[in-house]
């Protein structure tokens, strides 16, 4: 280094605070990217919320959103499953990682300042017993959240979840899908977690041509005949090498357009390496740095809703697929500010 150079260092950092931050970019960005009442000074210390937002419990017998834009929001439910259980228990374990900013510097955003976003709390299921039951109960509520013009992102819970979901979501106009999973979920069973999104498509509230599958892999492809006979767009886990990132995204956006779109994010599309907790893993998935690319890639999609589902984090001694979780629901989170469904209501900011 040229003994200029350190001068001129010295001269602008030696004398200043150790945390001040100089770049007139990222003093906008750490002035917005302050502590929230839900959270303390600390990353580990206060009450857990869903990425660090503010708590605005809801009193669902008679909701009340206020001006909140996007809700966060738990299902912790896994009656669906058809192998591991435990995905009740994500939810929970997404609120307990520690976490410590909330700049998403690839998308220049700070979304937790630039919308008016809560953590609700979890949607109370009537029944622990009954599939069906608890299925209308997630359906009622998901659209008291939708009938208020709240965007929602939902935290599972198993993929089921998805078909009482979007038949809340769908109900006035089909929607497109971005679907990010090990598996197509599209078997004949009507309430399981293997087939909610054949069952949305004969509910007509899921257009199966502007539906793009990315990761897909297994021994299942044998149960995924409705998706090509629908029309859906499947992108295996094998073609995403052979194509590339870029293409993959490009392929999405062209089969969703600029109508309203859905995005559903199963944990097990990412290679058990990357997130071992979860009920069926499933060997040659996603590595979480090509599923934040894809995520990232979606920015400006007309989204108004999305879900990250099927962690169970006991089956995980690490937290690695909780860490991984908490990392790719914000990436969601932070594709919401530039969605053209997103409510004008004014930013929000707790003081």
């Amino acid at each position: 280094m040229a003994i200029s150079d350190l001068e001129r260092l010295r001269n602008i950092y030696g004398s200043t605070a150790a945390s001040a931050v100089l770049n007139e970019r990222f003093v906008e960005v750490e002035a917005g990217n302050v502590p929230r009442p839900a959270t303390a000074s600390t990353p580990y210390s206060g009450f857990p919320t869903l990425l660090g937002l503010p708590s605005r419990p809801v009193d669902w017998e008679n909701p009340d959103f206020g001006r909140t834009q996007v809700a966060l929001v738990g299902v912790p439910f896994d009656l669906g499953v058809s192998n591991r259980n435990g995905a009740r228990f994500g939810p929970r374990a997404l609120r307990s990682v520690e976490r410590s900013g909330a700049y998403n510097y690839a998308l220049d955003c700070v979304p937790s300042t630039v919308l008016s976003a809560a953590d609700i709390g979890d949607i109370p299921i009537s029944s622990r017993l009954t599939l069906p039951e608890a299925h209308d109960a997630i359906e009622r509520h998901v659209s008291a959240i939708v009938d208020a013009g709240v965007l929602p992102i939902l935290v599972g819970g198993d993929h089921s979840i998805d078909r009482p979901i979007l038949r809340a979501i769908g109900k006035d106009e089909p929607v497109g899908l971005i679907h990010i999973d090990a598996h197509c979920d599209t078997s004949g069973t009507k309430f399981g977690h293997g087939g909610p999104f054949r069952q949305v498509v004969l509910d007509g509230v899921l257009d199966p041509r502007r539906t793009v599958q990315i990761g897909i892999r297994g021994a299942f492809e044998y149960m995924w005949e409705f998706s090509y006979e629908s029309g859906m767009t499947v992108i295996h886990a094998e073609e995403i090498d052979e194509i590339g990132i870029k293409a993959v995204i490009e392929k999405a956006r062209n089969v969703v357009g600029n109508g309203r779109t859905y995005l559903s994010f199963d944990i097990d599309a990412l290679d058990p390496a990357f997130a071992p907790g979860t009920g069926t893993p499933e060997i040659g998935g996603l590595s979480s740095r090509e599923a934040q690319a894809i995520l990232r890639g979606m920015k400006g999609v007309n989204l108004v809703g999305a879900d990250l589902v099927e962690v169970a984090p006991q089956y995980d001694a690490t937290s690695t697929t909780v860490v991984s979780a908490s990392r790719i629901l914000f990436e969601i989170f932070s594709l919401f500010p530039f969605s053209a469904s997103l409510p004008v209501r004014g930013p929000h900011r707790e003081d």
